[in-house]
C-alpha cells in the first residue's frame, strides 16, 4: 500500500465511497445528503491543508485530511479526518493513513493534534487512535445521533508531540 499526496485526479475515486459513508450517517457528522461540491471543498484545504490517499493495487482505498485545528493563537494544533472504503476495511489503510498523518504534523511543527468527533459507536477508529497514542480526553454524551444505536458519544482525542504541548511551554 502507497500512501501519497492526494491530486484532483483522485476526486473520481475518493467521493463514490465518501459520499455512502456521508449518507450512511454512522461514522461521520457531515449532512447525510452532502453534495459533492460541498464534499470536495471540505477535503481539499488549501494549504496549510493536506490531502492523502491509501492506494492500493492502483485503487484509491482511502483518504486523509488535515491541517490547523482552529486558527490564529491555536493553529499549532493539528487535526484530522479519516474516510477508508468499506469495501476495504481490515487491509490496514486505517492505520497507514494515520500514521502518515501525525508524522507530517510532527513535521510541519505543529504540537499536537486533536480529532474533535470521533463517533463512540465506532469502535475500530477510537481502538486505532489509542493504539496510535491518542488518548480520550472526554466523550460529550449524545452529541452524535447515530441512525440505529440513537443518541451516542463524540469522543475528543488528543495527542501530545512534545511534554511543552501540554505544559504550555
Amino acid at each position: 500500500m502507497m500512501i501519497r499526496e492526494a491530486t484532483a485526479n483522485d476526486w473520481p475515486a475518493i467521493w463514490p465511497f465518501m459520499r455512502d459513508i456521508a449518507a450512511a450517517g454512522l461514522t461521520f457528522s457531515w449532512d447525510r445528503d452532502i453534495t459533492e461540491e460541498a464534499a470536495r471543498h471540505r477535503w481539499f484545504p488549501a494549504p496549510p491543508g493536506r490531502t492523502i490517499v491509501a492506494v492500493d493495487a492502483g485503487t484509491v482505498i482511502g483518504t486523509a485530511v488535515s491541517g490547523p485545528n482552529k486558527e490564529g493563537p491555536a493553529a499549532h494544533i493539528a487535526t484530522a479526518s479519516f474516510m477508508v472504503d468499506p469495501r476495504r476495511f481490515g487491509h490496514g489503510a486505517g492505520r497507514a493513513l494515520g500514521q502518515r498523518v501525525v508524522e507530517q504534523a510532527r513535521a510541519d511543527g505543529f504540537r499536537g493534534m486533536q480529532f474533535n468527533a470521533v463517533v463512540e459507536a465506532n469502535t475500530r477508529a477510537v481502538e486505532l487512535w489509542h493504539s496510535l497514542g491518542f488518548q480520550t480526553l472526554t466523550v460529550v454524551p449524545g452529541a452524535f445521533h447515530h441512525p440505529t444505536e440513537g443518541y451516542v458519544g463524540l469522543h475528543i482525542m488528543f495527542q501530545a508531540f512534545s511534554p511543552a504541548a501540554v505544559e504550555g511551554g
